[in-house]
C-alpha cells in the first residue's frame, strides 16, 4: 500500500550467505511465492554442510553449538534438501570453486535438484573467486546474470 509501484506478485528473491541458504528455504517451503530466485552461495544440505565448510564455529552455533553427530536433528529440521520435492520456481544458483566458507559442491547439489525436477535453471561458477565476487570481469558477469535473470521471469526474456 505504501509503494503501489511495487508489483508483489511478480517478484524475484535473492539472496548470498546466508540469504543464499534461506533462498533454497524458501523453494521449498512457498514454492508459489516468487516468480525466479538467485540463490549465491547459499546452504543446500546442512548435513553435508557440517563436514565440509572449514567455518565450523558458525555451522554448529546456528545449530546448538554442536556437531552434526552429537544432535542430527537440530541441523535437518532447517535443512533445505529435505524440502526439495515441493521445488518449482526457476533458480539462478552462483557459486565459487574457492569458497570454503559454502563450498561449491553446495551450489552444484542445489543445481542438480533442480535439473532433476525439471526446474528451468541456470549454474554460474566462478572458478577463481571465493565467498565475494571482487573481481571487476567477474562483478560485471555476476550483475549481467542476476539481472538478466530477473528481467526473464518478471518480464520475458532479456534484449542482449
Amino acid at each position: 500500500e505504501k509503494y503501489p509501484w511495487l508489483d508483489a506478485d511478480n517478484a524475484c528473491a535473492l539472496g548470498a550467505s546466508y540469504g543464499g541458504y534461506m533462498m533454497n528455504w524458501i523453494e521449498g517451503r512457498w514454492p508459489d511465492r516468487f516468480k525466479c530466485i538467485v540463490q549465491h552461495d547459499g546452504v543446500f544440505d546442512a548435513r553435508a554442510m557440517a563436514y565440509e565448510t572449514e567455518e565450523l564455529w558458525f555451522d554448529e552455533w546456528e545449530h546448538g553449538g554442536k556437531a552434526y553427530y552429537e544432535d542430527p536433528q537440530a541441523f535437518e529440521r532447517w535443512n533445505p534438501v529435505n524440502y526439495v520435492a515441493k521445488w518449482k520456481t526457476p533458480q539462478l544458483v552462483i557459486t565459487s570453486e574457492k569458497d570454503f566458507r559454502i563450498p561449491y559442491t553446495q551450489g552444484i547439489a542445489a543445481f542438480t535438484a533442480l535439473q532433476r525436477r525439471g526446474i528451468p535453471s541456470r549454474l554460474l561458477v566462478f572458478p577463481n573467486e571465493n565467498h565475494w565476487v571482487l573481481k571487476p570481469k567477474n562483478s560485471r558477469q555476476w550483475y549481467g546474470e542476476v539481472l538478466g535473470w530477473m528481467d526473464r521471469w518478471t518480464k520475458g526474456e532479456p534484449q542482449r
